[in-house]
């Protein structure tokens, strides 16, 4: 099994292959975008193109041995790295060995299910004993070819776990001054959450969702999405295909994506609710083990149905992203004639606590602070 082939980005490609044609291409860049759009996939794409024997001007080859085992995540001088749950019973010296251990498994789960969902792993980062292997690496010489290319995916992970700032800084000393003969390419979904220092060394590259269509072709031919999935689908993952695989029905189940869009449908219900009585009992129900991943979904669906509540609240139906749930957003937008101007304080909030589940605080004390506030900006704004 290898690679899907990248979909849609084709400007990007193109800029991208024309600066290193032109030897324009800096060594440290940065890949952004909203999650899911395929970052880290187009960033395999650049380093197969930079390992490539024959390269055309837009394009890899595909033909030759550096782009097979490109394609196939074997090529020696193609390092990725990502977020890794840290190994149990791990430490010292063998930490670093378990987590490569780790990543080549991963990286064969990756070779044979190469579509999956977009998902966050409160559980997974990039510890110091993994940069310290990609240093490594670095300072070596090629293994096949006359380059390395190293791909850094979600690189918001080496701020928020643990030993993060030192993973952190040991990185930034490389982007300071790369060998060379390497290429470093990180992403995130979210990069004002990386150091300052590192920003400033790494040259930016935005990453946009794909048009609606293109996702819907995707599903349809790479994931055999019939024609209705693969429409709901797209439109719930606004340009993102790693997001629309997750509302793909598997087998008698819903996507693992659906079960998250339907807790924030009770979040803003709760928000909603004439009582304290349901935000207490959502606050309650949400796990107080940690505040990433399911719960930093959650809250970020939350911000569509806010949003789509105010498009109910103004009837431009046509734009509204949860369409199967247009009559109770319309329900929702009639008992709350104040909904509608709350709406933008509303997000905003939802944004903050965001940013709080980057930091160890407690779920259930946040979401309880959170809902209570959205109810007096939606339902009894002063």
């Amino acid at each position: 099994m290898s690679l899907l082939p990248v979909e849609g980005h084709v400007d990007t490609r193109a800029v991208l292959a024309a600066s290193l044609a032109s030897g324009r291409l800096p060594n440290s860049l940065l890949f952004h975008g909203p999650p899911g759009v395929g970052k880290q996939r187009l960033a395999l794409w650049l380093g197969q193109l930079l390992l490539c024997a024959s390269p055309s001007a837009d394009a890899p080859c595909g033909e030759c041995q550096a782009c097979r085992m490109a394609v196939r995540l074997e090529h020696p001088d193609l390092h990725w790295f990502f977020p890794l749950p840290r190994p149990k019973g791990a430490a010292g010296d063998r930490l670093g060995d378990a987590l490569e251990e780790a990543r080549a498994a991963e990286l064969a789960a990756r070779r044979t299910e190469p579509l999956r969902a977009t998902s966050a792993d409160g559980m997974a980062g990039i510890y110091l004993a993994h940069v310290h292997v990609l240093l490594r690496s670095a300072n070596s010489r090629p293994a096949m070819g006359s380059r390395k290319v190293f791909v850094v995916g979600d690189a918001e992970a080496l701020v928020p776990q643990e030993s993060s700032p030192e993973a952190a800084n040991a990185l930034l000393k490389m982007l300071e001054e790369p060998p060379a003969d390497t290429t470093i390419i990180l992403t995130a979904a979210d990069p004002e959450v990386l150091l300052p220092t590192i920003r400033s060394r790494l040259l930016p590259v935005r990453i946009r969702p794909l048009p609606t269509p293109d996702v819907e072709r995707f599903l349809e031919s790479a994931a055999g999405a019939s024609p209705a999935h693969a429409q709901r689908a797209a439109r719930l993952a606004q340009g993102s295909i790693g997001r629309a695989v997750g509302f793909l029905p598997h087998k008698k189940d819903a996507g693992p994506l659906e079960e998250v869009r339907a807790a924030a449908r009770a979040l803003l219900d709760a928000a909603l609710a004439g009582s304290a009585a349901p935000r207490i009992a959502a606050a309650l129900s949400e796990s107080p083990a940690g505040a990433r991943g399911a719960f930093s979904d959650t809250l970020e669906d939350l911000t569509l149905w806010l949003r789509d509540l105010a498009v109910a609240a103004t009837g431009a139906e046509d734009v509204l992203i949860n369409t199967d749930s247009a009559d109770w957003l319309r329900t929702m937008a009639r008992q709350h004639p104040t909904a509608a101007a709350g709406v933008p304080a509303a997000i905003r909030e939802v944004e903050a606590t965001l940013q709080l589940t980057q930091l160890n605080i407690n779920p259930q004390l946040a979401l309880a602070g959170l809902l209570r506030t959205l109810n007096r900006q939606l339902v009894s704004p002063r």
